[in-house]
């Protein structure tokens, strides 16, 4: 051979899920909140989070090799501690914490996946709903159980936190009177956005299940009297009037027939000059670049019946069929844009 190859990037790759399940473990033991106040010993973690002898030396010094965790000293006396990041990210009792996506992960996500091949062998959900004998939808199931819709609300909120107040840094809502955020959930976004602009009329919309879990935040975030939580079906009913409509990682979940039909109703819904907000990991044009988008588009494949990830030209392509005038792009956290047209 001309050249020398190496086949490590593909061995890293295809054991990927080796430090992958390590570092859900650790989250859903809760070890990063455990070492949040001060370096703890082997023993003083073992007995914490109730570990095995056997396996507690190579899991916490794994993590400290893959970066996540640090470690002063050799040996039984050596201590372990976060890192600035994962003391930031996964320790729940941080504002910017993250961990909630990884806990679903670990519980759901990770076995789902293992069914990706029989997915991409018949364009199925390998979720949950494989197994249901109703035939019901992801959103179904996890809304008729009020822990796991909590745990998932949790999860969503705690992912795009970061991306949600980036949104309402950047974006110019000062134009505007009125938001509503279309599948608002627990009303993270409309928090978000009702701290940073204090006269905005916020409605948070959602289907009546979610409408406890969002009741209560908006409360703990003293926004009650700016943000109004509302029930209803995005696809059923009518979508409440307001300059802006916002979508955080909605549009994904659906089909094309549905995707269009959203972005129509949206459309009505909005006065001229008005604007529609979609928060998605949009993938590069090329469809080279961002491979989280990408990667979540097949976790559309794995959770729901039609639902993937989408270019920018799509999203630009369906909002000009529905009559919006101009759109742009906004790079928010990491791989997530907001995909913004006007009215």
């Amino acid at each position: 051979m001309s050249e020398k190859l190496d086949p490590s990037q593909i061995m890293q790759m295809g054991m990927g899920f080796f430090a992958s399940k390590t570092l859900l473990s650790a989250v859903e033991l809760g070890l990063f909140s455990f070492l949040a106040d001060q370096p703890k010993t082997r023993s003083e973690i073992e007995s914490k989070l109730e570990l095995h002898k056997r396996a507690s030396t190579d899991f916490l010094d794994a993590l400290v090799s893959l970066g996540m965790l640090k470690r002063e000293g050799d040996g039984d006396k050596s201590k372990y501690s976060n890192t600035a990041e994962t003391k930031c990210f996964l320790d729940r009792k941080s504002p910017m914490y993250i961990g909630g996506m990884l806990e679903m992960a670990s519980a759901r996500l990770y076995r789902h996946w293992s069914d990706l091949t029989e997915g991409l062998r018949t364009g199925k959900p390998q979720n949950e709903i494989k197994s249901s004998k109703n035939n019901e939808d992801l959103f179904a199931a996890l809304y008729s159980n009020p822990a796991k819709l909590e745990g998932f609300l949790a999860a969503m909120a705690g992912v795009q936190k970061g991306n949600f107040m980036m949104l309402a840094e950047k974006f110019d809502f000062t134009k505007y009177k009125t938001l509503c955020d279309l599948g608002g959930a627990g009303a993270a976004f409309s928090i978000a956005v009702a701290k940073k602009h204090p006269s905005l009329k916020i409605t948070s919309f959602d289907l009546a299940e979610a409408l406890p879990i969002a009741t209560r935040n908006i409360k703990e975030a003293e926004v009650t009297e700016q943000v109004t939580p509302v029930a209803g079906d995005f696809f059923k009913d009518s979508i409440p009037k307001a300059s802006v409509i916002s979508m955080g990682n909605i549009l994904h979940d659906w089909g094309l027939a549905e995707k269009k039909a959203l972005i129509k109703k949206v459309y009505d819904a909005l006065p001229v000059g008005g604007c529609f907000i979609a928060i998605e990991n949009i993938i590069d044009d090329e469809r080279r670049k961002n491979t989280f988008g990408l990667l979540m588009s097949l976790n559309m494949l794995i959770e729901t019946e039609n639902g993937f990830d989408y270019t920018g030209t799509q999203f630009q392509s369906w909002c000009q069929e529905a009559g919006f005038k101009s759109i742009e792009f906004m790079q928010l956290t990491g791989p997530t844009s907001a995909a913004i047209a006007y009215k």
